[in-house]
């Protein structure tokens, strides 16, 4: 049995993720609320399935110290914070909202949510 499951799992998630954005886009006219929802749920979770193997390989192999040593949450919570820094854009730039002030905003939000994670747990 493997060590982590989690990390295959969500690997093979990502696939039928991007493969069911694909298709909804195709398929579905941006008509309604709920197409635009569906659209953000769905880029949501196949950017949170693509980039949880990126952020956990990341902190094993390259940021590998004493003081830090990288576990499946703080993949996790890393790859969702990389996610809500694309889909809050996205999301900006489809309300008309959107400018470079925003980006930085919300990047520092994220930045700041991550090292006081961190110093929590150190």
């Amino acid at each position: 049995m493997k060590k982590n499951p989690f990390r295959t799992i969500v690997a093979m998630i990502a696939p039928l993720a991007w493969g069911g954005l694909l298709l909804f886009t195709y398929l579905v006219v941006p008509s309604s609320l709920f197409t635009f929802l569906t659209f953000f749920s769905l880029l949501a979770i196949a950017l949170m399935c693509t980039f949880f193997p990126f952020t956990h390989l990341l902190g094993q192999r390259l940021l590998f110290t004493r003081r830090y040593r990288a576990t499946t949450r703080q993949a996790l919570r890393q790859a969702g914070l990389l996610t809500f820094i694309i889909v809050a854009n996205l999301i900006l730039r489809a309300l008309h909202s959107w400018n470079l002030l925003t980006v930085f905003i919300i990047i520092l939000a994220a930045v700041i949510v991550e090292i006081l994670s961190l110093a929590r747990k150190i």
